[in-house]
């Protein structure tokens, strides 16, 4: 199994698509604290590796991650790491005999 953020150049079939999102919130002692992004990406890859091994693909390729950073009118503010990534299977190889 493996992710790429690039494409591939190898024949392969496109399952679909995978999505996951993590998010965090911040507290107001610490509305700064955005190194809490890095525990996100690492939650969003590691569901996105779960979800493409459940579906049975080889690999997730062109993987992207957005962030944001999202605040509520009367709450805090949350920290938002979405990703996505195509899955793909490798055509079989055919026995020759």
């Amino acid at each position: 199994m493996f992710m790429t953020t690039g494409g591939l150049n190898r024949s392969h079939a496109i399952q679909g698509i995978l999505t996951a999102t993590a998010h965090d919130m911040l507290t107001s002692e610490k509305p700064d604290a955005f190194e809490r992004f890095d525990p996100l990406f690492e939650a969003v890859k590691q569901d996105l590796m779960k979800q493409a091994r459940e579906s049975g693909a080889d690999g997730l390729i062109n993987v992207r991650f957005n962030t944001e950073v999202v605040q509520m009118n009367v709450a805090p503010k949350f920290l938002v790491v979405h990703g996505y990534g195509t899955a793909i299977t490798f055509p079989q190889q055919k026995k020759s005999n």
